[in-house]
């Protein structure tokens, strides 16, 4: 890693990649290192896997991309999935791009209006869809270029079949040969917090430098004997689809759970060696064990437990020390590994920042989280923590080939070979994050520490500027509460307002066992429970613990429980998860200006 004159940091590129290489040349070259093999398991039922060969899979992707052709798309034309996580998602994407085709990903959550816009910029010819309902949905909005619309319950993959038949082989090795690291592969939507989503164009040669370098940075993830990811994010975020490849051009097995309410089943068969996560998910396994814990001794056996995890992971272990992790394993962590897997040893985590005493409790209990950060435009992961040199509450070191820098004003700045060539069909907005010397401007606020690990402290245009004139990171105050049990979400408020203050959201689902906890009626639905005082008093104590690490300029004053939960079905979150703030601000005007008007506000600590 090289420290340039202008405080910028690179790692220079782990991996030599020539003109001609494109994503399915990546398979290739597995194929004929390994073609028996496994490459795939798909879950026939629950807890019943089926093994694939790489050669296996690649027959398949092939006779694919003959139907595709088949169909009468051409290289260039572009072809959109509508559908959830599933091996015929990667089936049809492997194959789309053997045919020289452009893949357009739609969320599951898309609004009609969305999709018609994204079908409309992306000049979509044929659409996949996992139902027949979408189907519909397609063909309601359906554009002048729109030449099929099929769904995996229509038997979209028999149909591609059936195509295939006067297809050669030959025409897809052909097509594949005129792929290099210049032509289009995606153009992935970015869902967007306001206005439509803008079209991020990413090349072959983006998703090959980040898949090589990452083959060479983590090889403990992708290049590993016994690598297992199994996947239940969505594909249509680069995210998920990147780690995808990372495992299937590597040495790994990958596979998908097709329904997140069997996800604790799912990891128990599959046997992952490592998961694809966002914190959220750690937050809710971590809340989810504390809560089942219970109320008294049993609830102290757990923290004492927790604590003993964390000081596992950031002290020596004495002879004292050690004899705590073996009894805490015993009465507490067990239970929790049994839930993510004993076999799982490795979690990537991107999205938002995970909290260092988390990372310490999963380290202390066996699972080494390696907080990642990226973005749609750098093809997903731009740094990730090493494995073997992890910083908790960073989000590691460059990845291979990247450069980063911090602005003047806080701003993450990058530059490197996995950045994406612009946004489609809008050249203004390209020009407004890449400045003259070719530095893409991320919009996030963030640090490098001497070592040059980067922490993301905020969004550039989510800060918030008191009245007194305090610039205030939401996400400093946030992230540590999200860890709440109660808490799903919370968005703090104070642009131009005297004072901090913020909007909470329950969590349904955690919600009866903390009741039952602390002897409540479980039956509570979340509209009472935000008005209980006993919910108060606890979100209270949480907002005064985390008000110690801030000023008082910074800290929250006051709180609002609101009555509803932020979701992407009711227009508050991104298919991404990500909180729409303009939104929120909109909608709960009122209940803001309760907080400033002095008209019942919950004062925090204090009861109603």
């Amino acid at each position: 890693m090289k420290k340039n004159r202008d405080g910028s940091v690179t790692r220079k590129s782990l991996a030599t990649t020539k003109h001609w290489m494109n994503i399915p040349w990546m398979l290739d070259e597995r194929e004929k290192r390994a073609p028996k093999q496994v490459a795939i398991e798909r879950q026939l039922a629950i807890g019943t896997w089926s093994p694939m060969t790489v050669a296996e899979f690649q027959a398949d992707i092939r006779v694919v991309a003959r139907g595709l052709v088949g169909e009468g798309l051409a290289e260039g034309d572009s072809i959109a999935i509508f559908a959830a996580t599933s091996y015929h998602w990667n089936l049809i994407d492997m194959a789309a791009l053997s045919a020289g085709l452009v893949v357009v990903p739609i969320y599951e959550s898309d609004s009609a209006e969305q999709v018609r816009w994204i079908l409309e910029d992306a000049n979509v010819k044929y659409v996949i869809t996992e139902s027949e309902a979408q189907k519909a949905m397609v063909e309601s909005v359906a554009t002048p270029e729109l030449m099929k619309v099929v769904s995996f319950a229509g038997d979209a993959i028999s149909k591609l079949y059936a195509a295939a038949t006067d297809v050669s082989d030959e025409e897809i090795e052909r097509r594949k040969k005129n792929l290099t690291m210049d032509t289009l592969a995606t153009v992935i939507y970015t869902s967007g917090t306001t206005g439509n989503p803008k079209g991020v164009e990413l090349t072959h040669g983006n998703f090959v430098h980040s898949t090589m370098g990452v083959h060479k940075f983590l090889p403990v993830i992708t290049m590993a004997k016994d690598a297992r990811v199994l996947f239940f994010l969505p594909m249509a975020h680069v995210m998920a689809r990147v780690v995808f490849y990372y495992i299937i051009t590597g040495t790994g097995v990958a596979g998908h759970a097709p329904n997140i309410k069997n996800l604790v089943a799912d990891i128990t068969s599959f046997k992952p060696t490592a998961l694809l996560v966002v914190p959220r998910v750690l937050e809710k396994i971590y809340n989810a064990a504390e809560t089942k814990a219970g109320g008294g001794l049993k609830r102290k056996i757990f923290r004492w437990a927790a604590q003993v995890a964390v000081d596992s992971s950031s002290k020596r272990n004495g002879p004292i020390l050690k004899l705590k992790v073996k009894m805490a394993r015993k009465l507490v962590w067990s239970k929790i590994t049994d839930v993510i897997g004993e076999q799982v040893d490795w979690a990537v985590s991107a999205g938002a920042p995970l909290g260092k005493r988390l990372g310490h409790f999963y380290r202390g209990i066996g699972l080494k989280v390696l907080e990642a950060y990226g973005l749609t435009e750098a093809t997903g992961a731009t740094s990730v923590n090493p494995p073997k040199a992890i910083r908790m509450g960073t989000v590691g070191l460059p990845m291979p080939g990247t450069t980063y820098k911090i602005a003047d004003d806080g701003e993450v700045l990058i530059k490197g070979p996995h950045l994406f060539r612009g946004y489609r069909h809008n050249p203004a907005a390209t020009a407004e994050v890449f400045d003259d010397e070719g530095w893409f401007h991320t919009g996030d606020i963030g640090e490098l520490d001497k070592a040059n690990y980067l922490t993301i402290t905020g969004r550039k245009k989510e800060l918030l500027v008191t009245a007194g004139g305090k610039n205030v990171s939401p996400a400093v105050l946030e992230d540590p509460l999200r860890s709440h049990p109660l808490i799903s979400q919370i968005v703090a408020i104070g642009d131009q307002r005297p004072f901090v203050s913020a909007l909470i959201t329950l969590d349904a689902d955690m919600l009866p066992g903390w009741l039952a906890a602390h002897g409540l009626e479980t039956t509570m639905d979340v509209y009472t429970a935000a008005k209980h005082p006993a919910v108060l008093e606890s979100l209270g104590r949480a907002i005064d613990k985390t008000n110690k690490q801030v000023s008082r300029a910074e800290s929250i004053r006051k709180f609002s429980v609101l009555p509803t939960d932020f979701t992407v079905e009711n227009g508050l979150l991104t298919p991404s998860l990500k909180v729409k703030r303009a939104e929120v601000n909109r909608r709960f005007a009122s209940a803001i200006e309760k907080l400033y008007s002095g008209a019942k506000p919950e004062e925090k600590g204090k009861k109603k």
